[in-house]
């Protein structure tokens, strides 16, 4: 068989690699869990008229299809999931009445995507999804706890820098509405193009697309230069001089989720009011949030979400939720290609038994087992070769330590060394501890300085 050709978009990572992805996803859990959200897993597959219902990412589902399909279509009517949004609405709707609400759920898995192929975008990919569901109202502190549950589990993880950014809904749509925009919703989808096109182009298409004249067009860049870390921001929207009762609400809403969450800013956290978010996909319709990686500006979004007061709807009941969205690989692949971010070691394993010959293997079997019953992962030499060989074998496999079993000549001495400094010394199997360190493989990181 030749090599076979890597698949663009669909990345593999190394041992060593991986150990960052286990960490970083155990570590969110952790948090998550700590907070009282339940962790779900759902089907990889949806029917298509759910995920094609908003028609946005029609051309970037992967449907699913048998070899031998026949259908007219040429597949099953289902594809594979592209977010964790569609799937999770669909579980509400189908369990609602075994859950208990407000149903507070993390779910830390796989999606796929067919976009084209970029640093931080891939085809198939892991994100890690919070989310806080009602029957009917949910109330608005939720909005600032998904967001200060999101900010503490990514304060918690060897990153750069995050910044949290958040606007709202209301409020924009508000100001649209006081300035008399005659499409309130084509000016948020026409504002949310300011990450990538000029000011110029935006003002352009305000009036071209929205309807917009350029007062009004001039007002809208306005309200998205205002930026602020506290609730200041509030001020200065109403310095230009717009009214409208949604407006209000927008103001006091956003201006509660960003008192709501400012304790948790700091060095590696920041959090800011940024009236330029718009996110424009409709179903939000509330606070909105963002997430940025300081230092890799050209990932654009690391995280997103927001409130959507109709996440699902079977007619009778409408559950409104809010939550935010972590990507796990548009995050952590970058870093690791640039060799921010590695495993310590490649293999779990903190312990390789010497084997003296091949005689004495049930010895060091016996050895290992001890240690792996009090949590130490151990692994035993695969030969008997001499000790300097099996030593070098374990610095090849970032193993720290070497447990030299007794010998024939002396059947109770065990003694144990750490092959990084050279330090042997006594042991026994049914006592001995590795440093806490050194008991599972941790990720690396470049300094702070390096990664911001």
């Amino acid at each position: 068989m030749s090599k076979p050709t890597p698949l663009s978009g669909f990345p593999e990572l190394l041992p060593s690699e991986r150990v960052v992805e286990r960490t970083v996803a155990d570590s969110l859990r952790r948090t998550f869990s700590l907070h009282g959200f339940a962790e779900i897993e759902t089907r990889a597959v949806e029917p298509l008229d759910q995920l094609l219902r908003k028609g946005e990412t029609s051309k970037e589902v992967y449907v699913l299809r048998r070899l031998q399909e026949t259908s007219e279509e040429g597949h099953a009517g289902m594809g594979l999931h592209f977010d964790l949004t569609v799937p999770f609405a669909r579980y509400v709707l189908e369990n609602a009445g075994k859950l208990e609400f407000p149903f507070r759920r993390y779910q830390v898995q796989k999606a796929w995507r067919g976009e084209r192929p970029q640093e931080g975008r891939f085809r198939e990919f892991t994100q890690a999804d919070i989310d806080v569901v009602m029957k009917d109202e949910l109330p608005f502190h939720f909005d600032v706890e998904v967001a200060r549950v999101m900010a503490e589990a990514i304060s918690a993880l060897p990153l750069p820098p995050m910044t949290l950014r958040i606007n709202n809904r209301k409020l924009i749509e508000g100001f649209y509405r006081g300035i008399g925009a005659p499409d309130p919703a084509k000016v948020i989808t026409v504002i949310d193009k300011l990450d990538k096109l000029s000011t110029d182009e935006v003002a352009a298409l305000l009036v071209t697309d929205a309807g917009l004249d350029d007062a009004q067009a001039a007002s809208c860049l306005e309200l998205a230069t205002i930026t602020a870390a506290d609730g200041s921001f509030v001020e200065q929207v109403r310095a230009l001089g717009v009214e409208h009762e949604l407006l209000e609400t927008g103001l006091a809403e956003l201006a509660a989720v960003v008192d709501g969450v400012s304790d948790l800013d700091g060095d590696r956290f920041s959090v800011r009011a940024q009236l330029s978010l718009a996110r424009g996909l409709d179903y939000y319709t509330g606070t909105v949030f963002e997430i940025s990686m300081d230092g890799f500006e050209s990932l654009k979004s690391v995280g997103g979400g927001g409130r959507y007061d109709a996440l699902a709807s079977d007619g009778k009941t409408t559950y409104p939720g809010v939550g935010i969205s972590f990507g796990i690989s548009r995050t952590l692949i970058p870093l690791i290609a640039r060799g921010h971010l590695r495993g310590s070691r490649p293999v779990p394993s903190a312990v390789l038994v010497a084997v003296w010959d091949e005689d004495s293997r049930t010895v060091s079997n016996q050895v290992a087992q001890r240690l792996r019953a009090r949590g130490i992962p151990t692994e035993v030499a695969p030969s008997a070769q001499k000790l300097g060989k099996q030593i070098r074998y374990a610095e090849r496999r970032g193993i720290p330590f070497v447990w030299f079993p007794p010998t024939a000549a002396d059947e109770t001495v065990h003694q144990v060394k750490d092959i990084r400094d050279g330090n042997q010394v006594e042991a026994d199997p049914d006592a001995w501890q590795p440093p806490t360190q050194d008991l599972h493989p941790t990720i690396v990181s470049t300094t702070l300085e390096e990664l911001s």
